[in-house]
């Protein structure tokens, strides 16, 4: 005869507390007789610390044989068939604890699963949670039902329709057909495998599609005026870009010539940029080594004198760059704001050539 919990208000005597110490101690009956025997003893004011230091149930192992006893209890007043009684009682305490987070209704069916599947704690677990998500779905998915089994094969025929893996997508087609309950669940993850032996559709390439992650990678195209000596009006009549969002979109006059550079932090600072070209040994301060061509950026915005930079002026109508400890009286047409040599090849031939290895 299984007992039944006392209520709260009942405090055990203690000859009632001594018999059950001594129950619980020798482990005299089944595990459900021993959660209703903690929760008696726990109701009536023994702290589990206690019943563990008189019995010897550690306090995990009383909190899982009352929980799993309650479900028992549930399953018991449905008026199930006593083999299922017996399943439980088996001893079943891990797999009963499983299905503590299913209604009294659904705890029946559940164990009868457990039972026809022979499912471990594991496996009752996974049960209880494919019935708990199964509830929550709006309507009942195509092909499937109610039934604790068929919600099982839904969850794997689900999985199993995302995974690429052949191996995964096979051992959830297993899993489905192993506990689906209806024909028309099973017919839904038989398609599955009739989906493993079907070549597939060849699918369309992906789009070569990039996106710029720094602004650093995106050249800025500046206008050139042209190379030294150079007039002035030439300088001055040269037509600032203008850039349209979001690919920076230029649009220049049909003999406008343009020069791509970084889009170094000076190069972005420019407010009305402008190229020239000179020669390394004509600068202000002129380059050591044999001379070559050299790119000047200008900002024609900056007509502002500072002594901590280099200027372009107005010669008598011609360009003329350089450095001026006071403010010039000639006019300022731009500061400079780079100086570039051009990219130095050791041997342009070997780039082109492959590498040889002596044998």
């Amino acid at each position: 005869m299984i007992g039944q919990p006392q209520s709260p208000e009942h405090k055990l005597s203690p000859e009632e507390t001594d018999a059950l110490f001594r129950s619980l101690l020798h482990k005299e009956g089944t595990w459900v007789e021993w959660g209703v025997g903690c929760q008696q003893l726990q109701q009536s004011g023994h702290s589990a610390q206690e019943i563990f230091e008189q019995t010897g149930f550690q306090t995990a192992q009383q909190n899982m044989i009352i929980v799993a006893a309650q479900v028992y209890q549930s399953i018991a007043s449905s008026g199930v068939p006593e083999d299922l009684l017996a399943y439980c009682r088996g001893p079943r305490s891990d797999v009963l604890y499983e299905l503590r987070i299913l209604s009294h209704s659904q705890r029946a069916i559940a164990a009868q699963v457990c039972q026809a599947k022979s499912l471990e704690f594991d496996g009752a677990k996974e049960l209880a949670r494919a019935m708990q998500e199964f509830a929550r779905l709006p309507q009942i998915p195509d092909g499937f039902t109610e039934h604790p089994g068929d919600a099982v094969a839904y969850q794997a025929w689900r999985s199993a329709k995302q995974k690429k893996d052949l191996q995964d997508r096979t051992r959830l087609i297993a899993k489905g057909l192993k506990f689906a309950h209806s024909a028309t669940a099973r017919q839904k993850i038989e398609q599955l495998l009739s989906d493993l032996t079907t070549s597939p559709t060849k699918a369309a390439p992906l789009l070569p599609l990039y996106r710029y992650d720094e602004d650093t990678n995106v050249p800025l195209l500046i206008p050139v005026a042209g190379s030294l000596p150079l007039e002035s009006d030439r300088l001055l009549s040269v037509s600032p870009l203008k850039q349209a969002s979001p690919f920076n979109l230029v649009t220049v006059a049909a003999a406008t010539s343009l020069v791509p550079l970084p889009s170094w932090q000076n190069v972005l600072t420019a407010g009305d940029p402008v190229v020239i070209f000179h020669q390394t040994d004509q600068l202000p301060q002129p380059i050591p080594g044999k001379p070559e061509p050299v790119l000047i950026l200008l900002d024609r915005q900056q007509t502002v004198w500072n002594d901590n930079s280099y200027f372009a002026v107005d010669a008598d109508g011609k360009v003329e760059l350089g450095w001026f400890a006071e403010a010039p009286i000639a006019k300022i047409l731009g500061q400079v704001l780079l100086v570039m040599r051009p990219k130095k090849i050791l041997d342009e031939n070997n780039l082109r050539e492959p590498w040889q290895m002596d044998d």
